[in-house]
């Protein structure tokens, strides 16, 4: 098992932390850090996975909650974004993500609906 941590700054994106990023590559062959970095954004070059960034937008615009970790697994040969988020009221919720689709697959944590954003009403 290979892990490997970047710092992620995401100025632009207000109440994340500058460190969000934990990458966990499960089953991978014993290769350098580098190489699990140049094969990840290639893949993301190459469409064959969503990146990050997308992810974090479509939580940012429907739950309210600051990034605490960001977590890429594979698991069952599948690679899968694991996001974990602090809620409002102190909550940790953690949401998975398929890479290579970008669909939301599960999610747990207590008070999930709590950190949902409200739609305006016109």
């Amino acid at each position: 098992m290979m892990t490997a941590s970047l710092p992620l700054p995401f100025p632009h994106r207000p109440g994340l932390p500058m460190l969000v990023a934990l990458l966990l590559l499960q089953g991978a062959a014993p290769v350098s850090a580098d190489d699990h970095w140049h094969d990840l954004h290639a893949a993301v070059r190459e469409e064959r996975i969503v990146p990050l960034p997308t992810l974090l937008d479509w939580l940012e615009a429907r739950y309210a909650g600051q990034i605490l970790e960001v977590e890429l697994e594979r698991d069952d040969g599948r690679l899968a974004y694991e996001i974990e988020m602090l809620g409002p009221q102190g909550q940790v919720v953690e949401f998975e993500f398929d890479a290579e689709s970008g669909e939301l697959v599960g999610m747990e944590g207590v008070k999930i609906d709590a950190m949902r954003r409200r739609e305006d009403s016109p």
